[in-house]
């Protein structure tokens, strides 16, 4: 069973949008990857659970509470998130 994973975001980022995309085409290239179920957060809607967590930028990824990947991504930077909440 996959790990849940919790993705930080805030609307209007182009970084954030840029991961999105990527999530969509690594589900439609890995069906796999879409038993992982992303809670996306936009930090400007939940401001109290944005500052209880540990990171600076979006878009940022936790697995477990434990953040795997903060800022920019690319794609290779996105499927390691998948890998990591499958493994």
């Amino acid at each position: 069973m996959a790990k849940e994973v919790r993705m930080m975001v805030q609307e209007g980022c182009p970084h954030c949008a840029r991961a999105k995309q990527y999530m969509h085409e690594l589900e439609a290239e890995h069906p796999e990857y879409k038993d992982v179920h992303f809670e996306i957060i936009d930090e400007l809607k939940e401001p109290k659970l944005a500052e209880s967590l540990d990171y600076w930028y979006v878009p940022t990824y936790f697995i477990d509470g434990r953040k795997i990947h903060e800022g920019s991504v690319t794609k290779s930077d996105v499927e390691s998130v998948y890998k990591a909440a499958l493994s």
